[in-house]
């Protein structure tokens, strides 16, 4: 059993109020908060060894060069990576996802099929649409269901000898289903095509194994798993990584640079130009640590609890919908009939609860319940019972207010 009121203390940010009440922090899924070790650790680097890294001999680059690419091994380690050098670190999984869709702009061809799912966020839907228009290569998409879950059996029938990239997240960010990525996997490599799977949702509820699922891309952003936001990876297995150019040039991506010619670096310095964010990347590691002391069996366990006690008592509101009914982690999306989510999501802010309003950047999955958005309660190991009563009592007030 997790100590809550311990865990919580590590939060500074849950002590805080908001227009004059307790904040009630249900908004995860954009970002995670950030426990005090982690925020320690950002203080930590700019008090004691802010330097640059790889370039420098004098004894701050060198410290800060040693606990960045030890935060690099922890996050291969976390994921199962086989090599250190298969983690790229990035800005986030948006970066990361546009690597991989920019190496491939120049890989592919007219012609070319590429399969993506209804259930994606906007930033696994846009680079591939415009790594499309460049190389006339076509993009298909795996249809949902109602209940929020992907048609495998029409997945089944867009697979063919033309499909070279298929492209899911592990978790929904919009309804929190998650996907049998295993199977995706599988079968897009009997037509010999590549997987990049975005675990953005997936990587605060769920350990993913990547040599595991053989997986071919793997990307997330630290900001969801305790981490700071601007940082997160992109792993890639090292022999597409290899195949791939270079994102973009700079400082560090180099071997040799005359006027004649220049040579890349190896990996992952390769897709690494520029001065990183060498404090978030320290810090991205300190996240890891964090959350493994809790332990994600702990978490998943504490996070089920709270979702199926949160779902009961929010279908026990007359004209409340719950999108996506399937397999999912702590995520519920829902609307009240005739109500706008955004007036609710304004109304339980004056309360001190924070929630998501909106597409949530999934407009596919709202065109499909032919809604203008939901308003997304994302809960986390740190929230509590009595917080998800206070959001009952207070959605039975707005909507009192809004009817």
């Amino acid at each position: 059993m997790l100590d809550i009121n311990k865990i919580r203390a590590d939060f500074p940010i849950l002590k805080r109020q908001v227009h004059g009440k307790p904040l009630i922090y249900f908004d995860n899924g954009a970002t995670s908060q950030t426990p005090q070790i982690v925020i320690d650790t950002i203080v930590d680097y700019y008090t004691n060894y802010n330097a640059n890294i790889h370039r420098g001999v004098h004894t701050l680059s060198q410290e800060a060069t040693d606990k960045y690419e030890e935060a690099r091994i922890k996050i291969q380690q976390h994921f199962n990576a086989k090599h250190a050098y298969e983690i790229i670190l990035t800005a986030g999984t948006t970066e990361s996802v546009n690597i991989v869709s920019s190496g491939f702009s120049s890989l592919l061809k007219e012609g070319d099929e590429i399969i993506v799912s209804a259930l994606e966020h906007h930033s696994n839907i846009v680079p591939w649409q415009m790594m499309c228009e460049k190389t006339g290569a076509v993009l298909r998409v795996i249809p949902m269901d109602e209940d929020g879950s992907l048609r495998l059996d029409l997945f089944d029938e867009l697979l063919n000898n033309k499909t070279k990239l298929v492209f899911c997240n592990h978790v929904s960010n919009a309804l929190g289903t998650i996907n049998p990525i295993e199977a995706i996997i599988h079968r897009a490599h009997k037509f010999g095509a590549y997987v990049l799977i975005d675990g953005a949702q997936a990587c605060p509820h769920i350990k993913a194994d990547v040599q595991e699922l053989d997986v071919d891309f793997y990307v997330a952003s630290a900001h969801k798993m305790c981490g700071p936001t601007g940082v997160g990876f992109l792993y890639g297995k090292k022999e597409l990584l290899e195949m791939l150019p270079p994102y973009q040039g700079g400082g560090e991506m180099i071997d040799t640079v005359t006027f004649e010619k220049t040579t890349y670096a190896g990996l992952p310095h390769k897709f690494e130009a520029g001065t990183p964010n060498i404090c978030g990347g320290i810090a991205f590691g300190a996240a890891i640590d964090y959350m493994n002391a809790i332990g994600f069996k702990n978490i998943q366990d504490r996070e089920n609890e709270l979702l199926r006690y949160a779902t009961e008592k929010l279908l026990n509101i007359d004209g409340l919908k719950i999108y996506g009914t399937t397999h999912k982690t702590s995520v519920i999306s829902f609307n009240i009939e005739n109500i706008h989510p955004y007036d609710i999501g304004s109304i339980l802010d004056k309360l001190g609860i924070a929630v998501r309003t909106g597409h949530h950047c999934a407009q596919p999955i709202m065109d499909f319940y032919n809604i203008p958005g939901t308003v997304r309660a994302s809960l986390s190991f740190y929230n509590t019972k009595e917080e998800i009563d206070f959001l009952i009592e207070s959605i039975q007030k707005a909507k009192m207010m809004l009817s």
